[in-house]
């Protein structure tokens, strides 16, 4: 994609995109999944549901992309992003900030913003996935 942007193919990342969608949706009801229609491999964790796969996007220069955001009247910068909505080749995130509350950060890493973006994912050369969380504040 990165050689060729002239290139409107970008089935490769809608895919993920589209699995991600599935999985979080899927993540408010993950107490509803004992058996073998569970839709993710391993153990329920009976405390926390998780509700989010943490991405974040590379450009083709290398560099993850960067948007700001305001939480709580405070600024700042994020290359964290939850996948909320896919139309065809655009993407609709909303902005992850860091966790505040250092006394929940590790159960909590982020908490959701109000700020959003669009991306094409014909911009894209790399997708990262972290491990998947449960965000507060959405």
């Amino acid at each position: 994609m990165c050689n060729n942007n002239n290139n409107n193919d970008c089935s490769c990342f809608s895919k993920i995109i589209e699995k991600i969608i599935y999985l979080q949706q899927q993540g408010d009801a993950c107490d509803n999944f004992n058996g073998c229609d569970r839709p993710f491999l391993g153990s329920i964790n009976n405390t926390i549901c998780l509700n989010t796969r943490p991405i974040t996007f590379y450009g083709c220069n290398g560099n993850s992309f960067i948007f700001p955001y305001t939480l709580n009247g405070v600024e700042g910068v994020s290359e964290v992003f939850r996948v909320e909505n896919l139309d065809e080749c655009c993407c609709k995130c909303r902005i992850l900030a860091p966790n505040p509350d250092t006394t929940t950060v590790a159960t909590y890493p982020y908490v959701a913003t109000s700020d959003f973006f669009t991306i094409n994912l014909n911009c894209l050369c790399a997708i990262r996935c972290l491990p998947d969380v449960q965000v507060t504040g959405l």
